[in-house]
């Protein structure tokens, strides 16, 4: 029984990812995406650990396929960093530490992405000073502004779609 349990919970964890990774097609503002919610959902809820990291990773490359210059290694690594952050939420349930983990994954996102954006061979955007690494996150707010509400709205979603989805299961399996 509990295994069946195990293997509900992580189709139904994994179709919540697959239907975020999803949502990366649909138009929205920039970075207001299910990218951070993701990694950190499926790090908090999914039992194995290793399907914790590779699933929301898998369903980013799958989606990374078919977007016009989606794959972007810093995007990768805050990505793991943000799962990692997700494994402190794996025993609760409570709205403030899931929001401030979401908060603190988009904070991820932006000083990783931007600082990789001032470190590239870009030196026609940024000049590589301190005063170029300045620049380059201060005109990436309202990009980080747009991340931080899609992490959250996100994050909203899927844990609360997974918690209710957990209690209409469970109140079944006692039927």
């Amino acid at each position: 029984m509990k295994k069946e349990i195990n293997l509900q919970s992580t189709i139904a964890i994994g179709a919540l990812i697959l239907m975020a990774a999803a949502t990366r097609f649909l138009p929205h503002p920039p970075n207001f995406t299910a990218i951070g919610a993701m990694a950190l959902f499926g790090s908090a809820r999914l039992q194995d650990k290793r399907l914790a990291f590779i699933l929301p990773i898998a369903a980013m490359l799958l989606s990374d396929l078919f977007i016009p210059f989606g794959f972007n290694p810093s995007v990768y690594l805050s990505f793991v960093l943000i799962a990692i952050l997700g494994l402190s939420l794996r025993n609760t349930k409570k709205v403030l530490p899931i929001a401030g983990a979401s908060v603190a994954s988009s904070l991820i996102f932006y000083i990783i992405t931007n600082f990789v954006v001032w470190m590239g061979d870009n030196g026609v955007m940024y000049s590589r000073s301190i005063d170029g690494l300045w620049m380059s996150y201060t005109a990436a707010i309202p990009f980080f502004w747009n991340g931080m509400a899609g992490d959250l709205f996100f994050a909203g979603m899927l844990f609360g779609s997974y918690e209710l989805v957990s209690k209409f299961a469970l109140a079944k399996a006692k039927v």
